[in-house]
């Protein structure tokens, strides 16, 4: 990135002062262009990584990856419910040390996105929302009502103050460089200049909604927040709307057809998805890196000057902090890092590349409007065999300005066809869906499509991850039954009819009791040979077990798109009182949509026998008793010092399998190594899992429904494109922080709702087991780029092929190696018609027994050229081990 002389000086002079413990105001505003920072407009880089969702140990090396990827903004969300878990009641230590995460950020010279919300949206539990707020007398969220606008002005008015008592706040000298407010404001922090700040979250449907109360309360949480005096722009996402001075902004996979709502402020993208969220019982989603690159393109060359990545990493919903609901406890979103910190291939590398690029081209892009104009003619247009118009599949958007500074792009919409244009007097190759990024208007140094083939000569790796066996057993197994004959009588509530489950529970366990008796007489039929009566239980959600005189009757399921469901199943009722009880259980509160006030949750009936002599029984109506939790809960079995609190059984668990309502407890020891570590649920059914005490979330074997036939990165993403894991778990791995972990005797506790094998439980190491790359013999860098664009007087760079292992890994074998024609994709490469004979050896010398290796592209370093006068390409594939047991050939040369 190009960075003149007295920028850079403001730049040292600031953060020099800073260090010092003195502070110098530096200023952020903005116009149309861009985000201005002292002076100097910006092209911002930003990547959202949420606190709450790793833990603080975590929380540099993610950083640090981010700004080696790139990035110059970190973007988070700020977490009321976990903030003010009670009113007035504030918690800020652990994964919600929030002042711990700027700084962490501050220290890596980074700014920060601050979306203060409150309302998040985020796939959270509530949507970020306190559920306590839900009952405050006369409440209606997010519209003009004073109660909501109170509580929300003081808790936003809480995290500014903290803010600036930490001299957090560009303009105070820190990092947060924009702000989000409430209703989709914006609010970014860079540690060393605040920039921009958030209030509100996503509120144009919700203001439309709204009507007149809508539109009121945006405009007086704007104004709220404008008040505060953070000194930093805030911003509203999703909000056409907007009012002066709050910038609206954008969320979505594409946003290049977005404008301001005014002339005057710059084009922000707050949420480029990188990915999409996970359900349980629904496949992964993944976006295709040539995608994303192709759609941050498209935004750029259309003037836009700030891109976040939603999710730049996603982490993990430890807790009962998913919502949804049914959202997975993993939030990895695709992201660039994954779920448990290790970098994402080609995902990370090629974004990486793209920032390089876009950066090359930063003094034109931020000083300049783009002119576009169509590339292609007739010719190439029934060469191509189309019959759609050519105007505007074929663009060049060019940024011209003063001394000869000049950017391209050169933009392919087609989704199936490459095509050769003429530009500048020059002749291009574009790929389908494609852009090329022209620094200076003549060389192309970066291609979104072209993944293999790296802005700067170094190929872009791919990794292949698997969850490998530790050396940590989990040892002396011990059950204890949550029986229901244990309930207690004298903490039931009673009451007539059914109860609404979110009212009784606020929030404090997933579970709630519901218990009716039901009296028999013995002159029933049924008694006597007939057939069994039958019971129908409609719920509004999540989940339900009902059980008939102690024992599991059944299950029903709700889904995230279908909450309400109907539990239908034949029950063996006896002559005299049965005792129905019904466990209706929450898998993560709604997190989206109007009026969080009305929503509900748990078994609303009807709930009714049938066939029965006189026909059905509506027991809606009679007298229920309700239990909040579980006994195992209420006796706090997940703590180290609460698990003597029960005579547990030891014994073989074999005759635990398939028993419902079990809690379960083992001790392991930590596995050596410092590769991220999971368990193996894949034998269980249903429910939740703490080690030491600590959440590691809800599981759920729920097996995936979709379709996962292929994915092609050309062509518009939605999330039904791209899927992967059908007739597989959702979810099966769950993430364990090394953090967590003592070197010894570790509690694992589980509560296990259906039943299952938990002597099949282990746990995991996720690992780095290969790597792969491919770069052709002649292809632009920017090094080349640079040399030929000043005419220096240097010898051309060489391609090379990087490879590089996990830290603590070395290559250990070679496993495919072809420098010549090969085809395939990692994994999969084979030979091709030309190949060079000492393509294993060399990449044998070089690499085996390093941790990272590299490989110049050219004939002498492959012996005599294999196939003149054809372009070659190296493609390697290499295995990663860890470095004890790196050995010395390769395993396969298919």
């Amino acid at each position: 990135m190009e960075t003149n002389s007295v920028s850079k000086f403001l730049f040292w002079f600031c953060l020099v002062l800073f260090m010092g413990f003195q502070l110098i105001q530096c200023s952020v505003t903005y116009d149309r262009k861009a985000i201005v920072i002292n002076g100097q407009r910006r092209l911002l880089i930003s990547g959202s990584i949420h606190y709450p969702r790793s833990t603080p140990e975590m929380w540099g090396d993610l950083i640090q990856k981010a700004k080696d990827g790139g990035l110059d903004v970190i973007d988070t969300y700020v977490f009321w419910n976990v903030h003010e878990p009670f009113p007035g009641n504030y918690n800020f230590e652990g994964r919600n040390d929030l002042v711990r995460f700027i700084k962490t950020v501050q220290k890596a010279g980074l700014y920060v996105h601050l979306r203060i919300g409150p309302y998040i949206c985020a796939e959270w539990n509530f949507g970020g929302f306190p559920v306590w707020l839900k009952y405050v007398p006369g409440i209606s969220f997010r519209t003009e009502n004073e109660p909501f606008k109170m509580a929300m002005q003081g808790f936003t008015q809480k995290i500014v103050q903290m803010m600036k008592s930490e001299n957090l706040f560009a303009s105070q000298g820190g990092p947060i460089i924009l702000s989000q407010y409430i209703q989709q404001l914006f609010f970014v922090s860079k540690l060393l200049f605040v920039l921009e700040e958030e209030i509100e979250n996503e509120y144009g449907p919700e203001s439309k909604a709204f009507g007149d109360a809508g539109h009121s309360y945006m405009s007086w949480a704007a104004n709220m927040a404008v008040e505060l005096g953070t000194g930093v722009p805030w911003v509203m996402c999703k909000e056409d709307d907007a009012p002066d001075p709050v910038i609206n902004a954008c969320n979505g996979f594409y946003c290049d057809a977005f404008s301001p709502n005014r002339p005057y402020k710059p084009t922000l993208w707050t949420e480029a998805w990188s990915g999409w969220f996970t359900e349980f019982g629904g496949t992964i989603h993944q976006r295709p890196v040539q995608d994303l690159a192709f759609a941050v393109a498209r935004f750029i060359q259309k003037g836009g000057s700030f891109i976040n990545y939603y999710m730049y990493h996603g982490g993990t919903n430890f807790g009962r902090t998913a919502g949804g609901p049914f959202i997975t406890t993993s939030y990895d979103y695709d992201a660039p890092i994954d779920e448990y910190g290790l970098i994402r291939q080609p995902k990370y590398g090629h974004l990486k590349e793209l920032h390089r690029a876009v950066k090359l081209c930063e003094r034109a892009l931020v000083s300049a409007d783009p002119t576009v104009t169509s590339l292609g003619n007739l010719q190439q247009l029934i060469l191509i065999n189309w019959v759609d118009s050519i105007i505007g599949i074929f663009q060049a958007h060019v940024f011209s300005y003063e001394s000869g500074v000049c950017a391209a792009f050169l933009s392919n919409y087609n989704t199936k066809s490459a095509v050769r244009v003429m530009f500048n007097n020059m002749h291009y190759n574009l790929p389908p869906w494609s852009i090329s990024i022209l620094p200076d208007c003549r060389n192309v140094v970066f291609n979104t499509a072209k993944v293999s083939e790296a802005g700067h000569g170094v190929g872009v790796q791919t990794s292949q991850m698997q969850m490998l066996a530790s050396n940590s057993e989990l040892l002396s197994w011990e059950t204890y039954d949550e029986e229901i004959s244990s309930l207690d009588d004298n903490s039931m509530i009673t009451a007539v009819g059914l109860l609404e489950q979110i009212n009784v529970t606020r929030d404090t366990s997933d579970y709630l009791w519901y218990m009716t008796s039901v009296e028999i007489t013995s002159s029933e039929s049924f008694l006597r040979g007939g057939q069994h009566p039958t019971l129908t239980v409609q719920s509004t959600g999540h989940a339900v077990h009902v059980f008939i005189n102690g024992q599991l009757s059944g299950s029903a399921f709700g889904t995230r798109e279908n909450r309400r469901f109907t539990f239908t199943g034949n029950v063996n009722l006896r002559a005299g009182i049965n005792r129905i009880a019904l466990l209706s259980i929450a898998v993560g509160l709604p997190n989206v949509g109007p009026h969080f006030e009305t929503w509900n949750t748990g078994v609303l009936g009807p709930v009714v026998l049938h066939g029965l002599d006189q026909g059905k029984r509506d027991l809606s109506w009679q007298k229920w008793s309700y239990q909040v939790g579980l006994k195992g809960e209420a006796m706090n079995l997940v703590s180290p010092n609460g698990i003597s609190s029960v005579d547990w059984i030891r014994g073989s668990l074999v005759a635990q399998q398939q028993q419902p309502l079990t809690w379960y407890k083992a001790y392991f020891n930590a596995p050596e190594g410092d590769e991220p570590l999971a368990l193996d649920m894949g034998s269980m059914g249903k429910g939740q899992v703490w080690i030491n005490g600590q959440s590691i979330g809800r599981y759920w074997m729920a097996y995936a429904h979709g379709d996962c036939n292929g994915c092609s990165y050309s062509g518009t993403f939605r999330p039904p494109k791209c899927q992967q894991g059908c007739g597989q778990p959702t979810q099966r791995w769950y993430h364990v922080p090394r953090s967590w972990l003592k070197p010894t005797q570790n509690l694992l506790v589980l509560f296990e709702e259906l039943g299952g094998d938990a002597s099949r439980i282990s746990l995991v190491k996720r690992s780095v087991t290969s790597v792969c790359a491919e770069v052709s013999e002649y292809h632009p860098t920017i090094k080349n780029w640079q040399i030929e664009n000043y005419g220096k007087s240097e010898e051309l760079h060489k391609p090379k092929v990087h490879l590089r292992c996990a830290p603590g890994q070395s290559i250990s074998a070679i496993k495919f190696a072809s420098f010549g024609t090969p085809s395939g994709t990692c994994g999969s490469f084979q030979q091709g018609t030309c190949h060079a004979p000492t393509s294993y050896a060399t990449l044998e010398k070089k690499c085996i027994g390093q941790q990272r290796c590299a490989v110049t592209i050219s004939n002498s370093n492959f012996g005599a050229d294999p196939c003149p006068n054809v372009l070659k390409r190296l493609s390697v594939e290499a295995v990663c081990a860890p470095i004890a047991s790196t050995t010395t050939g390769p395993n396969s040369r298919g």
